[in-house]
């Protein structure tokens, strides 16, 4: 306990600084605290006076409904959803797709996305996702004029349940008035972005149990085909890795992707602070809190900003992801796997930086004949086309000269992470790459290694940008 009151010490001190330090500090304690109660480590006394104590520190009548429940920081947070159109099935689902809206003074863009949320889904991935919007304008006769829209277009949608029309009553938001004017935005901007992060705070906290997954997309966007595919893929292939956020766009909150059961946290970190930044800003914050310190973006984009005139005072926005592909489907599939290498590597680009389709690579010095670069899946799988890149736009000649690919077999019981006994060449790199399709037809085994060789010493250093491995039917059991 000693330790946690030098903390509230420090807070005590902090709270004449800025913004920033104090809401990192804060934020870190109170989550500290929260998993320091729930383990059940700390007395119903001291619990008692740990929560007045918080509340103390922060004196503002303001914050005090949403540090009521620190001791239950997971759990939902209590309020009464009007449902506008639909209602949430009892099975869950993949994915929850969740938009805010709220009146613009110039354009709409909401029925277009959900439109293409739709268009852009097959069947089959129609059936593990919802589509969750949060009309969040205090204009009752704005959003009952817009939802008969809604559910006129999508009619079907709505019957099947998996498009949902919510709305959370005003008499529910803090006070949205004298709010702090941090980094001198204008008043009007501050009300506009604080209401905004109350209004992801209710929507994540409805969509908490509805499906194991949740991606946030603004009302304005359009989507690459089959894009809950190509997420699905992306998840899979990071099976045993620990991530918060896994980002789909670099724009904004488009496309940032959640594990459900973190919803409920991010929901309170919302409101906690909502009058201190804007939300993208507070996410950054909040995977960093819980241990993500770099943000992990896939290329290419799934999710387009396509709207031309702000949702705050109707300005013009033209940002667009470059990024972004509206055909996205040929993502590898990436086994689960670990990587493992004898080259020097350089700093803090290791191995695993190049087994993915996230912006980053292996950097290795100077690589000697017999060198290796290794890939060994979790399971055997049956291996459709493998494709290797090396160099990069900005150090072309890091690329591998002389290499060949190749594939192994493990015996039945083999550990885990170990090499393979044998390989057999599938190709030779022409110009840094290479790329072998067909795998399964090529061999007669299930795939557990891949392996990049070096056949000759190089003075140049290595750089592989990507390591894609595409499978023809799920892992072996």
């Amino acid at each position: 306990m000693r330790l946690l009151w030098k903390y509230l010490d420090k807070v005590r001190w902090l709270r004449k600084r800025s913004a920033i330090p104090l809401l990192g500090v804060l934020a870190t304690g109170l989550l500290f605290l929260n998993l320091f109660i729930e383990d059940g480590y700390v007395l119903e006394e001291e619990r008692r006076q740990l929560r007045e104590t918080s509340i103390h520190q922060l004196n503002s009548e303001r914050y005090v409904h949403t540090f009521r429940d620190i001791s239950n920081f997971s759990g939902t947070i209590n309020v009464t959803y009007r449902y506008l159109a639909g209602s949430p099935l009892p099975r869950k689902k993949y994915l929850t797709i969740g938009l805010s809206s709220v009146k613009r003074k110039r354009g709409n863009y909401l029925m277009e996305t959900i439109k293409s949320i739709f268009d852009q889904s097959s069947y089959e991935e129609l059936k593990e996702m919802v589509v969750v919007v949060h009309l969040a304008d205090f204009d009752l006769a704005w959003c009952e004029g817009l939802v008969r829209d809604i559910s006129r277009r999508f009619a079907h949608h709505v019957i099947a349940g998996r498009l949902l029309v919510i709305h959370a009553p005003e008499e529910s938001y803090p006070s949205l008035d004298g709010l702090k004017r941090n980094y001198g935005d204008p008043e009007d901007r501050v009300r506009f972005r604080s209401k905004q992060n109350v209004d992801y705070a209710f929507l994540l906290n409805f969509c908490t149990n509805l499906s194991h997954f949740y991606v946030m997309l603004e009302d304005d966007v359009r989507c690459a085909k089959n894009f809950l595919t190509a997420m699905r893929k992306v998840v899979a292939s990071r099976e045993g890795s620990s991530w918060v956020t896994l980002e789909f766009s670099k724009l904004g909150y488009i496309g940032k992707l959640y594990h459900s059961k973190d919803l409920p946290r991010l929901a309170h970190f919302l409101l906690m602070f909502y009058q201190e930044m804007p939300c993208d800003w507070l996410l950054i914050h909040f995977r960093g809190l819980l241990a993500q310190k770099d943000a992990i973006r896939f290329k290419p984009s799934l999710f387009q900003h396509t709207g031309y005139y702000s949702s705050y005072r109707g300005s013009e926005n033209k940002l667009k992801d470059d990024d972004f592909e509206e055909d996205s489907l040929d993502i590898p599939d990436n086994p689960p796997a670990s990587l493992q290498t004898n080259m020097d590597v350089f700093e803090k680009y290791d191995a695993a930086k190049a087994y993915s389709n996230v912006d980053e690579y292996f950097w290795g010095k100077a690589p000697s004949t017999g060198d290796f670069f290794l890939v060994v899946f979790d399971k055997p799988a049956k291996v459709g086309r493998i494709r290797v890149v090396t160099g990069s736009d900005d150090r072309q000649s890091d690329v591998l000269r002389h290499g060949a690919l190749e594939v192994g077999e493990k015996a039945a019981g083999a550990r885990r992470g170990g090499q393979c006994p044998s390989y057999i060449t599938l190709g030779e790199f022409r110009s840094g790459n290479v790329e072998v399709g067909d795998v399964d037809r090529k061999i007669a085994f299930d795939v557990s290694c891949v392996r990049i060789v070096v056949t000759a010493g190089q003075k140049e250093w290595l750089i592989i940008r990507s390591v894609s491995v595409w499978t023809t039917q799920p892992a072996s059991q």
